[in-house]
């Protein structure tokens, strides 16, 4: 069987990492997406869906995303109940997050070289740090 999902889209809510009575680092938040196809003369349709993260993936988010910031996540849908305030069951379904990226968006690029340049430690933007590339020339050697 096989179950995994790529979902790129922007964060809805502040992050708050929190940790578990064990010591572990767990992140939830909501991501929104928008559809790829827009009926003629009506507004793009945007979907909302739910993530977690787990360990080292949770606090990687919350140090370098926050609420509007686009994001690339990889993982597993899982679906979980529980019981809401009214003793109703609720099913949800979730995204758990194996690997999270930055998206690099064109916009952000501009915020990210001002942040560097004040903060000399922070991640370089997307481009940036690539100065040893080589362009090979020819493509017949490559097998694919």
């Amino acid at each position: 069987m096989f179950n995994k999902s790529i979902l790129m889209g922007r964060i809805c809510n502040d992050l708050e990492l929190k940790t578990t009575p064990s010591g572990v680092s767990v992140l939830s938040f909501r991501i929104a997406v928008e559809r790829a196809y827009q009926a003629q003369g009506e507004e793009r349709m945007t979907d909302f869906f739910n993530i977690v993260a787990w360990r080292s993936t949770a606090e990687f988010i919350s140090k370098y995303f926050y609420k509007g910031r686009m994001i690339l996540l990889e993982g597993e849908l899982q679906t979980r109940q529980y019981q809401d305030k009214n003793g109703i069951s609720q099913n949800v379904v979730e995204l758990v997050v194996s690997s999270a990226h930055f998206s690099g968006e064109k916009k952000e690029l501009g915020q990210a070289n001002a942040q560097s340049a004040a903060a000399p430690n922070a991640l370089p933007a997307q481009g940036q740090g690539c100065n040893d590339f080589v362009e090979t020339g020819n493509d017949d050697d490559y097998p694919f």
